[in-house]
C-alpha cells in the first residue's frame, strides 16, 4: 500500500489588523549545498504530488529523448506555466508551426489565459478557451516535438506508457532517487509522479549543481536566463518574481501549494502546503532561503503577501517557522 501524505505543522499565518484570523499547516525540508537536511517541519519523506513543480525534471526526460531547441527561451516555455500573455501565446504557435503541427495536436485542455490582462483582452476581443492559452501547453508543445525528434508517434503522446513519458519517468526518479509510488493525471492531462520533499529538493539541488552544458544544467540556465517566460509579467507570476528578485535562484511552483528552488553553492528548499494554498508557500520559501542565509531582496509581496481590507493593505502572510 502507498505511504500516504501525514500532513505538517503550522507554516503561515493570516495576520488581518493585527489579528491572527487563519493558519495553514504544511511542510518544508531545506538542504545545504550538499544535500544533507539543514532544517524540516512536516513530512518531507511521503510522497506528495509535485504538479508542475516537476516541469524542469519533464523537460531533463524531453532533451535526453532528442528535444533541439534553437533558443533557450523556447525551453524555458517548456518548463513554464504560463499565465497566456501574448508572448507565451505566439511562441508556443511558432514552435508548432515550425514542426508542421496545429494547436489541435494538444492534448491539454483549451483555457482561458491565468494573467487577468491577458484574459480580459481575449473576452473583450470575443475569444475564448483555446489550447494554446493553457498554462501547460509550452510542456505539451515539447513533448510532442520530442516525440517528432524521437521518431516517436504523437497520438496517446501524454499516456503513461508511452516512450516518451517512460523516459520522463525515469529522469524524475533518478534526479529525485527515489521510485514514484504513485502517478496521477494532472491538470493539464499528462501523468504527475509522486516524490516526497526531500526528493523534490535533491532533484531541483541536481539541476543547479550540474556541469555546465549538461542537460540539466541547460534546464535551470534556460529557465534562469528567461523569467517572464516561466510564469509571467504580472502580479501574481510568482516563479518569475522569484527568479528575477534572486541572481541563480532556480524556483518553480506547482499546483496544491507546491513549491520549490535551489541555488548553486547554497541549497535547496521544497514546500508542501495542506490545504493547496499558494499564498502560504511564499512565505515558507522565503523563510527557508533566509535559513540558507538567502539575504539578497526578495520582494515584500513574495515575502509576506499583502492581506486587504476596503482595498488598503491592512496585514500579511507571514512565515510561522
Amino acid at each position: 500500500m502507498t505511504k500516504t501524505y501525514q500532513g505538517g505543522v503550522p507554516l503561515a499565518e493570516v495576520v488581518r489588523s493585527g489579528f491572527a484570523e487563519s493558519a495553514h499547516r504544511g511542510s518544508i525540508a531545506v538542504l545545504t549545498a550538499t544535500g544533507s537536511m539543514l532544517v524540516s517541519a512536516g513530512d518531507i519523506e511521503s510522497p506528495i504530488f509535485p504538479r508542475s513543480a516537476s516541469k524542469p525534471l519533464q523537460a531533463v526526460g524531453m532533451l535526453r529523448s532528442g528535444l533541439r531547441l534553437a533558443d533557450p527561451a523556447d525551453l524555458a516555455l517548456v518548463c513554464a506555466s504560463h499565465h497566456g500573455e501574448q508572448r507565451h501565446v505566439a511562441r508556443v504557435a511558432a514552435l508548432l508551426a515550425g514542426a508542421g503541427l496545429s494547436p489541435a495536436a494538444l492534448r491539454c485542455p483549451p483555457d482561458l489565459p491565468v494573467s487577468e490582462d491577458a484574459r480580459t483582452t481575449v473576452l473583450r476581443a470575443g475569444g475564448g478557451r483555446s489550447r494554446l492559452q493553457m498554462n501547460c501547453s509550452g510542456k505539451h508543445t515539447g513533448m510532442l516535438l520530442t516525440c517528432l525528434a524521437a521518431g516517436w508517434p504523437t497520438d496517446g503522446y501524454w499516456r503513461p506508457e508511452h516512450p516518451l513519458q517512460e523516459r520522463i519517468s525515469a529522469a524524475i526518479e533518478e534526479f529525485t532517487g527515489e521510485p514514484a509510488v504513485a502517478v496521477g493525471v494532472d491538470g493539464c492531462g499528462a501523468p504527475v509522479l509522486s516524490a516526497s520533499l526531500t526528493g523534490l529538493a535533491t532533484a531541483y539541488l541536481r539541476l543547479v549543481s550540474a556541469e555546465p552544458g549538461s542537460v540539466p544544467r541547460t534546464v535551470a540556465d534556460a529557465m534562469r536566463a528567461h523569467p517572464t517566460l516561466v510564469a509571467g509579467t504580472g502580479p501574481t507570476a510568482y516563479d518569475s518574481q522569484f527568479l528575477a528578485a534572486v541572481p541563480g535562484l532556480l524556483v518553480k511552483g506547482g499546483a496544491e501549494g507546491v513549491i520549490a528552488a535551489a541555488l548553486l553553492g547554497v541549497g535547496a528548499v521544497a514546500v508542501k502546503v495542506d490545504d493547496g494554498a499558494g499564498r502560504a508557500c511564499l512565505p515558507a520559501l522565503t523563510a527557508g532561503l533566509r535559513r540558507l542565509g538567502v539575504t539578497a531582496s526578495i520582494p515584500p509581496e513574495l515575502a509576506e503577501p499583502v492581506v486587504y481590507g476596503g482595498g488598503e493593505p491592512v496585514g500579511a502572510v507571514r512565515a510561522l517557522w
